[in-house]
């Protein structure tokens, strides 16, 4: 994989949208905006948590890219829009995972209660909704009301697949697709129909943005195993520890010793807390089998393909910036 810019902080590989970029904070808090005090709250605690924004971030960028610099005044509030969906499914998701850290800080659900968490979740859901009629293009809330039935399909899926140690690859990464990779996809494909793109230059983008997902996924599968709380934002193991069978572990359950296989068929199916002495193991067995250099290698397959997509786009920051965001998706550390 090669690239015309090289790879630095994010902010940095940004660059060409440092200004929508910003002005997407104040569209963000004045559609967060409301009447009920608890929303207004639990809104502002959202917005101090951060995150690196990476889906609006690539709408922006891929509507640059295919319009060589011409903005829709669109742009910001379907960025915002697909940032509301998302950090709506991360407060339903906490909820269902009973998670007390994500970004460094207590989850909106620790703080403020599992209910109030949920309500708040259907608030930007709906609030999402009332915004997407703006461009009005029958094209954008399809694709968006599309992704967000999608992505509740996913968190079905892993619902079934959770404390499952018989979950195989093609259906983890079914879940990747519907779960996560989905909303990345439709962010890039309303980047380019914002833009005026083309049917080709859409479905490329489309495409980008499935593979870029599924690589920035499994990264964070990946992750899960080797980084610490403070990088990751949240509890290193909290994936095996909630039962889930992300990559690493099917790979320990396919190829790894008996005594291996046994260890983590037993920790995926316990719905109690994992000792602390288990989950070293389990740890050390993912080190040592060759299971995070096969998820490297899956994720680092989605990114080359993810530049692929892109090799037709015109030549210029934003583009170049999209290619700098495949190895990005590949080096992170948080």
């Amino acid at each position: 994989m090669t690239s015309t810019v090289k790879i630095n902080e994010l902010s940095q590989i940004l660059a060409p949208i440092s200004l929508e970029f910003k002005g997407l904070d104040g569209v963000i808090r004045e559609r967060l905006a409301s009447k009920v005090a608890l929303i207004d709250q639990i809104s502002a605690y959202i917005i101090q948590a951060g995150g690196k924004r990476v889906r609006p971030a690539l709408l922006m960028l891929v509507a640059k890219a295919v319009s060589n610099g011409k903005v829709s005044p669109h742009t910001q509030e379907m960025a915002a829009v697909v940032e509301f969906i998302h950090t709506a499914t991360l407060l339903h998701d906490d909820v269902v995972d009973e998670s007390t850290l994500r970004r460094g800080r207590e989850t909106a659900n620790t703080a403020f209660g599992n209910a109030a968490s949920v309500l708040v979740g259907d608030f930007l859901y709906s609030r999402a909704f009332q915004m997407m009629v703006k461009p009005n293009d029958l094209r954008v809330m399809q694709i968006l009301s599309d992704a967000t039935n999608t992505i509740a399909e996913g968190e079905v899926l892993q619902l079934l697949n959770m404390n499952d140690p018989e979950v195989d690859e093609a259906s983890y990464l079914q879940v990747i697709r519907y779960k996560t990779a989905k909303l990345f996809e439709a962010s890039t494909e309303l980047g380019a129909i914002l833009a005026n793109a083309t049917d080709v230059q859409r479905e490329q983008a489309a495409a980008f943005g499935r593979h870029i997902g599924t690589a920035f996924q499994l990264m964070d599968d990946l992750l899960d195993y080797t980084a610490n709380s403070s990088q990751m934002g949240k509890n290193a193991g909290d994936d095996l520890r909630e039962g889930k069978p992300t990559l690493p572990l099917i790979y320990l359950l396919e190829n790894g010793s008996n005594e291996e296989r046994l260890l983590v068929r037993a920790a995926v199916e316990q719905n109690q807390d994992l000792p602390d002495d288990v989950f070293a193991q389990i740890l050390n067995a993912v080190q040592s089998s060759g299971a995070l250099d096969y998820t490297q290698a899956a994720a680092k397959r989605e990114a080359d393909l993810a530049l692929e997509c892109i090799q037709d786009f015109p030549a210029n920051e934003a583009t170049s910036a999209l290619q700098a965001l495949c190895e990005y998706s590949l080096s992170r550390q948080t």
